[in-house]
């Protein structure tokens, strides 16, 4: 009975486990998404984290009759990543991110995670600036 406890504990540890890793571990999917940055923070009480928001262009709606602005929320793991991100605001760029089906108080608070840079264009000049 003891052997048998043992295994059923142990295999129920194991679909935790699996779960877990799936749910918060397993890239779901891979993009790149371009808009003007609309805002880029730091926050966070215990995890500091970065967090920002892409503006894109074109038009949804959730619901019929009104018109709301596509909005793209994202987090940023990569410090490198965060600081160039940091000198962006009201320029057009394009990120690219990660797709997890679920958030990590330490990863952010977005299913969203950019780990690069794509381009950044000034939309003043319309030229595109080195990424170094």
């Amino acid at each position: 009975m003891r052997r048998f406890l043992f295994i059923v504990i142990g295999i129920l540890v194991l679909v935790a486990v699996l779960g877990f890793s799936y749910k918060y571990y397993f890239v779901f999917g891979r993009g790149v998404k371009a808009g003007e940055l609309n805002f880029f923070v730091q926050k966070g009480y215990v995890f500091k984290t970065y967090e920002g928001r892409l503006i894109q262009t074109g038009y949804k709606s959730r619901q019929p009759g009104s018109i709301q602005s596509n909005e793209f929320d994202f987090s940023v793991v990569d410090e490198k990543v965060a600081q160039r991100l940091m000198t962006c605001s009201g320029k057009i760029v394009e990120l690219h991110y990660k797709e997890y089906l679920g958030a990590l108080p330490w990863r952010g608070f977005s299913q969203f995670v950019v780990d690069s840079i794509v381009a950044i264009t000034n939309p003043n000049t319309n030229q595109k600036e080195p990424l170094n």
